[in-house]
């Protein structure tokens, strides 16, 4: 059985917690921030955690992870 490669992208954007689940940014911080307001951006800085319906492809594409 070959070894398998791990998907660069994803790696670079999950990290794992010491639970096993997986921390991510959340989207929609980059640009056209003038329309959001304060209380949404500042939501936006926080990482969150992958969903549970995600496992199944996560761990195709992080297999070592």
């Amino acid at each position: 059985m070959p070894k398998l490669k791990t998907k660069r992208a994803a790696a670079k954007r999950f990290k794992k917690t010491g639970t096993g689940e997986l921390k991510r940014n959340k989207a929609y911080k980059s640009h056209i921030l003038t329309k959001k307001t304060a209380k949404r951006k500042r939501n936006l800085r926080k990482a969150t955690m992958t969903d549970k319906t995600n496992s199944k492809v996560m761990k195709k594409i992080l297999p070592y992870m």
